[in-house]
């Protein structure tokens, strides 16, 4: 058997449930039982009846299908597969902000530690967070965290006013703007999408924003064929197969990035070796503090409740 068959046969062996988000190698997303955003992978380790999930994305999507699963077993490929925005809001820092304002509903961004979620109220995906956010009160005093660039979007879009963490995704604000224009330019039949991660300055030349499944699920929808996509190069996997004819083109970044497209490092760094010895050693696996899973548990189901 070739390695994909391994993988296949370990996961009938021993039960278990194979997720991969979008922005995963192709190879990957091949053989995966669900390939999704993060709120589509966040209900799908809630629902799954598998005794084992391994989860090839960044460590805290694994540790989020830990907290709503204490009594599955969760593995990761590499554990070492982190995230830059969850890395920009320290817990020490994030704790001492949020004691400042006292009288603010935290809403965090799922892409966040757990101990992180523990000091939240709300956590939101870039799929629901437009609609958690409308659903306070108006006069609810709010604190944004981790991601600047999706709360102004928010802030935008809703008229509300937040207080945000300086916090951002490296893969998002690679992006340059002046090679953007250049290949509008050179290809003004395109429509340019974009994840509400990215900077404002690209946000603004978007037809479409929206998380990654919304611009999967725009793209199939649409009756334009030609598209220069605004996140991570992983998503275009998916795109062309849900959508095979469509002509799509990844937003150049910086003369001085590895790659003309952006890329995250740490998605990458799962390979189909990595699942297949995680999966037959059923490890690293992902262990979280009871008191810190219980905590952060809260918000993660005040999520689902609202979306």
């Amino acid at each position: 058997m070739n390695l994909k068959e391994k993988i296949i046969a370990l996961k009938k062996e021993k039960n278990a449930v194979l997720l991969a988000h979008y922005y995963q190698r192709p190879e990957i997303q091949e053989i995966a039982d669900y390939v999704g955003d993060s709120l589509g992978l966040s209900q799908q380790a809630a629902t799954t009846d598998a005794s084992i999930i391994v989860f090839s994305g960044v460590h805290f999507m694994a540790e989020t299908a830990k907290i709503i699963n204490p009594q599955k077993k969760v593995i990761i490929p590499d554990i070492n597969a982190g995230c830059s925005l969850a890395d920009s809001c320290p817990p020490e820092e994030f704790k001492k902000f949020k004691e400042t304002y006292p009288r603010h509903t935290v809403i965090t961004y799922i892409n966040c530690t757990a101990t992180i979620k523990t000091m939240s109220d709300i956590v939101c995906t870039s799929s629901n967070a437009l609609k958690i956010v409308n659903s306070l009160p108006k006069e609810t005093p709010i604190i944004f965290a981790p991601d600047k660039n999706l709360g102004n979007y928010i802030m935008k879009e809703t008229g509300r006013k937040m207080l945000l963490w300086d916090g951002s995704c490296i893969v998002h604000e690679a992006f340059n703007f002046d090679k953007l224009l250049a290949l509008k330019k050179e290809h003004p039949d395109a429509e340019i999408i974009a994840h509400p991660e990215s900077e404002e300055h690209i946000l603004k030349t978007a037809t479409y924003i929206g998380s990654t499944a919304g611009m999967i699920n725009y793209v199939k929808e649409s009756r334009v064929k030609k598209f220069i996509v605004g996140t991570e190069v992983g998503i275009l996997h998916e795109m062309k197969r849900k959508v095979p004819d469509a002509i799509l083109i990844p937003i150049p970044v910086d003369e001085d990035n590895t790659c003309a497209c952006s890329e995250c490092a740490f998605m990458k760094v799962n390979t189909l070796q990595k699942i297949y010895d995680c999966l037959k050693h059923e490890s690293p696996e992902i262990s979280i503090d009871d008191n810190i899973r219980e905590k952060a548990l809260i918000p993660i189901e005040r999520m689902f409740q609202l979306s």
